[in-house]
C-alpha cells in the first residue's frame, strides 16, 4: 500500500508516459498522492497507470497535447472533477526531433549543397517548421499547463510547480539549437513565474536532469560495443562517469515539493547531473 508522505495531495504530471516522468508519477503515487497522468499517447499512460494501480496507488489519465490550450483546460476539469484540487504540477512533457538537430558541431560548407544530400544537416538546411515545433512543445508546453493548473493553485493559495529544464538551460550543447533555446527559456520562465506567483502562495522551481537514458537517447549515446562518440564525449565531461537513472531524480523532486523542507525555495533550477556542469573540461 502507498505511504503517507503526500496523502490528500493531488499531483499532475505531464509527459507521464516518458522514462523520467513516469518514474516521478509512480513515486508520487507510492507516497500517497492521487496522480493525474497527462500526455498524448494513451498506451504509454495506461502502462504507467497499471504500474501505479498494481502497487496500490491512485491515478487517472488525462489525454492531452500540452500545446493545445483547450485540451489542457479540459484536463484541469478532469482533475477537479476527480479530485477537487491541484497541489503539485510536474511539467515534463517536451523533447526534440531529429530534423531540428544538426549532424555537425560547426559550420561545414557541404551544408550549403541542399538539405537532401543525405550526409550533412547543418544549421542552414535545418527544417524551420520542425525547429519551431521543438520550441513550441518545450516552451508553450510548459507555459500552458502552468497557466491552466496554476490558476487552480492560486485560487487555493498554495501549490508547487516543478518544470523540467536541461543542461541546455545553463549552456548551449552542440547540435541541438532548438532544444537548447527552448530549455533556456524554461529556466527563465521558471524564475519569472516564481516571482509572479509568490503572492499567491505557489512556489515554482525546476529540475535540470543531466544525461539520463531513455528510448531515444539510448540509440544516440550507446552502441552494441559501448558508447557512441557523442556518448563518450558526455561521459568524459561527467565526473561520475556514468549516465543518470530515473530514480535519482526523486529526492530532488520530493524536496522541492515539500513546504516543510523547501518552503523558502522558489525560482531556482537545480541540476542533477553527475557533476557535468562543474567540470570545465580543462
Amino acid at each position: 500500500m502507498p505511504h503517507t508522505k503526500w496523502n490528500n495531495k493531488v499531483a499532475v504530471v505531464t509527459g507521464a508516459g516518458g522514462t523520467l516522468c513516469s518514474e516521478m508519477a509512480r513515486q508520487l503515487a507510492a507516497d500517497g498522492a492521487r496522480v493525474v497522468l497527462l500526455g498524448r499517447t494513451r498506451e504509454k499512460l495506461k502502462a504507467t497507470a497499471a504500474d501505479i494501480r498494481t502497487a496500490g496507488g491512485e491515478c487517472t489519465i488525462a489525454l492531452a497535447d500540452v500545446t493545445d490550450e483547450a485540451a489542457v483546460q479540459a484536463a484541469v476539469q478532469t482533475t477537479l472533477t476527480a479530485y477537487g484540487q491541484v497541489d503539485f504540477l510536474i511539467n515534463g512533457a517536451g523533447g526534440n526531433q531529429a530534423e531540428a538537430v544538426t549532424t555537425t558541431n560547426s559550420y561545414d560548407p557541404a551544408e550549403l549543397n541542399g538539405r537532401d544530400d543525405g550526409q550533412t544537416r547543418g544549421f542552414f538546411n535545418l527544417d524551420m517548421d520542425t525547429f519551431r515545433r521543438v520550441l513550441e512543445v518545450n516552451t508553450m508546453g510548459t507555459v500552458i499547463p502552468c497557466h491552466a493548473f496554476g490558476r487552480a493553485m492560486a485560487e487555493r493559495g498554495s501549490g508547487a510547480i516543478i518544470n523540467i529544464a536541461s543542461m541546455n538551460s545553463f549552456r548551449p550543447l552542440s547540435r541541438v539549437g532548438a532544444y537548447g533555446m527552448a530549455k533556456a527559456g524554461v529556466a527563465n520562465f521558471t524564475q519569472w513565474l516564481a516571482t509572479y506567483l509568490a503572492p499567491a502562495g505557489v512556489r515554482v522551481n525546476a529540475i535540470a536532469p543531466g544525461f539520463f537514458l531513455n528510448d531515444r537517447s539510448r540509440k544516440l549515446l550507446l552502441t552494441e560495443e559501448g558508447y557512441s562518440p557523442r556518448g563518450e564525449s558526455i561521459i568524459r565531461q561527467t565526473p561520475m562517469k556514468r549516465f543518470g537513472e530515473a530514480p535519482e531524480l526523486i529526492g530532488c523532486m520530493n524536496w522541492l515539493l515539500d513546504d516543510d523542507a523547501a518552503g523558502f525555495m522558489t525560482g531556482v533550477t537545480i541540476p542533477v547531473d553527475g557533476g557535468f556542469l562543474a567540470d570545465s573540461g580543462v
